[in-house]
């Protein structure tokens, strides 16, 4: 989930104070023409892995306006990860949208920056006088609600027990170290689900779903699919794709996706 490759933009840093201790936000906020591109990546994932990289690739390309940058707990912002909530990294993108964005953006979300993405349209919608919009989401495998749904319901009862005992289980990942989880991450997530009826997002959605995604079944792609609006949606299944959708041809439908939208 974590990106290698190089990056020749040098990050800025935000403060974000909402919600506890002040954080420490590394940006990389490229200006230029609208529609503008608004990245939200996945879970203990960073804004230098390919996809992230390729979309501001493109947008430079384009001379198109793109903003990025890493939760707290993650990549180059401060924080402890074991320390973060749903709602911190929500309050996090709020706060760098609110900042850097102006005008209409095309807002990518990847894994759970997918749920992010729907929760930061659901904060737009009570701020009607924010002087950014959205144009439209591609939401990558896309895993709202993924701390109830996909970890602590799938979890075992022994796994439960140990993350109520102790507050927390490392949870194996092949993609590099265990996950710590925690019972904070899993408590606080409860406060922002979203499948349990419909999500009014006020602009068309685009999702990409690998068939082969072991982390996030291609069926909770189905359920966010049902509790969006039909007229405003299209769906992609992508039959041997797996989570991460970054080969190249994974790469080329999402820089498609976003082309879609202007």
């Amino acid at each position: 989930m974590t990106g290698s490759e190089t990056d020749s933009q040098t990050p800025v840093f935000i403060e974000v104070a909402r919600g506890g201790a002040p954080r420490r936000i590394a940006v990389r906020a490229r200006k230029g023409a609208l529609p503008g591109l608004f990245w939200l990546g996945g879970f203990k994932s960073d804004m230098r892995g390919t996809k992230a990289l390729a979309l501001d690739e493109w947008a430079a390309e384009r001379q198109r306006a793109c903003t990025r940058f890493d939760y707290s707990g993650h990549g180059e912002s401060g924080g402890d990860f074991v320390d973060c909530t749903i709602g911190q990294w929500l309050e996090e993108s709020v706060a760098v949208f609110g900042w850097f964005c102006e005008g209409p953006q095309i807002v990518i979300g990847s894994s759970m920056g997918g749920w992010m993405a729907l929760l930061l349209a659901r904060e737009l919608a009570k701020r009607p006088a924010s002087r950014a919009s959205l144009k439209g989401l591609v939401l990558i495998a896309p895993a709202p609600d993924f701390t109830e749904e996909l970890m602590w319901k799938a979890f075992s009862p022994d796994v439960r027990r140990q993350i109520e005992a102790t507050g927390v289980w490392l949870r194996p990942s092949e993609y590099g170290d265990p996950h710590p989880i925690t019972r904070k991450l899993i408590e606080e997530g409860r406060n922002h689900l979203l499948l349990g009826g419909a999500i009014e997002v006020g602009c068309p959605v685009h999702i990409l779903q690998g068939a082969k995604d072991p982390d996030v079944p291609w069926k909770h792609a189905f359920a966010l699919a049902h509790r969006l609006p039909a007229e405003d949606l299209v769906l992609t299944m992508i039959q041997d794709g797996d989570h991460r959708l970054s080969r190249p041809q994974d790469i080329a439908r999402i820089l498609a996706a976003v082309a879609e939208f202007g």
